[in-house]
């Protein structure tokens, strides 16, 4: 059964949905696989490593597409490459389902797709979660680059002409991407608080040491759903949350946004009045910039200054950390798909989809050319 992989066509991405660590994995499973000629090399996987761990290397797209049974990506097939994927090709990735005309494309090239990010966040399906080993990498890549553009040092310095203070860093959104910025904000030596209307969060926050800032009420101790995420809040609790944030901006020297709520607008955290509070100098993230972003002066893909402040807009956080984020990502797809594959079937590895699956039923989008997931169906 062959296992196609190709090269991720936007400009901005530079991940590869396999690393040669995964393809001597899947050999082992007795798969075979194929893998368009530069496919890995924007995240320092070479052709020849992937040879040597057993894939076989195919002259383009095209070529690796055909007679393929699996095709992993990393974002959703385009329309010029649905056209050449094989009919009910088993599709992985990343898939976007709430974007217009993204099902009815896969129902058009008959794919049974399944979305990576609609992943259940219960125990069975934790090193199945993408989105959490994509945000972790995010949160710590947003520090990084905001202490490059930071114009001072991040940790407290105490020299013979005097002592430099720590920089002082606001998380705000306590999900996978906040922790780890939290904790990465800490190790660079960074004064850290962090913000987050789930009070769940609280205990997490000062586990890493860092200072938690909320409004603390009955709304708030109700504020996470059952996967985890942040509910929207009412208007009465935004204000209340936003004064108590807006005199804590005015002391901040770096600011991480990183609240999302799945297919939905990010909701504004920092506003443009909050940004007029900071010092010059300061720099903002916006992690959500992509669905709207918690600042409504970021800008995706560019750095914009405004009265002193950077704020931080770059695209597709995790391909920023390609050579990481692919590792991850392709350990997620891989033990996604084992218990899709039926090793001691005749004739060889057979698919074996099992349409009771909890998993399967959470993320399978489309199949025989049919939308088939609850939440999507008529859309």
């Amino acid at each position: 059964m062959k296992i196609a992989i190709i090269k991720e066509c936007q400009t901005d991405e530079a991940r590869v949905a396999i690393t040669p660590e995964v393809v001597k994995k899947l050999a082992a499973l007795k798969l075979n696989v194929t893998i368009a000629s530069g496919a890995g090399l924007a995240a320092s996987y070479p052709d020849e490593a992937y040879r040597a761990a057993g894939a076989e290397i195919a002259a383009n797209a095209e070529a690796a597409l055909k007679n393929a049974k699996i095709l992993w990506k990393v974002h959703a097939p385009t329309e010029a490459e649905c056209k050449l994927i094989p009919a009910d090709c088993v599709v992985l990735g990343i898939m976007a389902p709430y974007q217009a005309g993204v099902l009815p494309r896969f129902n058009a090239a008959k794919l049974t797709a399944f979305s990576m990010e609609l992943v259940p966040r219960i125990t069975r399906a934790q090193t199945m979660d993408v989105l959490s080993s994509q945000a972790n990498l995010a949160g710590y890549r947003a520090v990084i680059d905001a202490a490059a553009v930071f114009g001072r040092a991040f940790p407290m310095m105490m020299t013979a002409a005097g002592t430099i203070p720590p920089a002082r860093v606001l998380v705000m959104g306590v999900g996978v991407a906040g922790l780890q910025a939290i904790a990465t904000a800490k190790r660079l030596g960074g004064m850290v608080s962090a913000t987050d209307v789930r009070l769940a969060t609280k205990e997490q926050v000062q586990s890493l040491g860092a200072n938690f800032v909320a409004v603390e009420n009955d709304e708030s101790r109700q504020a996470e759903t059952a996967g985890g995420y942040a509910k929207e809040m009412s208007d009465d609790y935004k204000k209340l949350q936003a004064e108590l944030i807006a005199e804590t901006v005015k002391k901040q020297d770096i600011v991480i946004c990183t609240a999302l709520i799945p297919g939905r607008k990010a909701p504004v955290l920092l506003t443009e009045a909050m940004v007029d509070s900071m010092k010059p100098g300061s720099v903002v993230v916006d992690l959500a910039v992509e669905q709207g972003g918690n600042c409504p002066l970021s800008s995706v893909g560019k750095i914009v200054e405004h009265n002193g402040v950077k704020i931080l807009g770059y695209a597709n956080m995790p391909g920023r950390i390609a050579f990481d984020a692919s590792a991850l990502y392709a350990r997620n797809l891989l033990a996604f798909m084992t218990p899709l594959i039926d090793a001691k079937a005749e004739g060889g590895p057979q698919l074996k989809i099992n349409l009771e699956d909890e998993i399967v039923k959470a993320t399978l989008l489309t199949q025989n050319g049919q939308t088939v997931h609850a939440n999507f169906v008529g859309k």
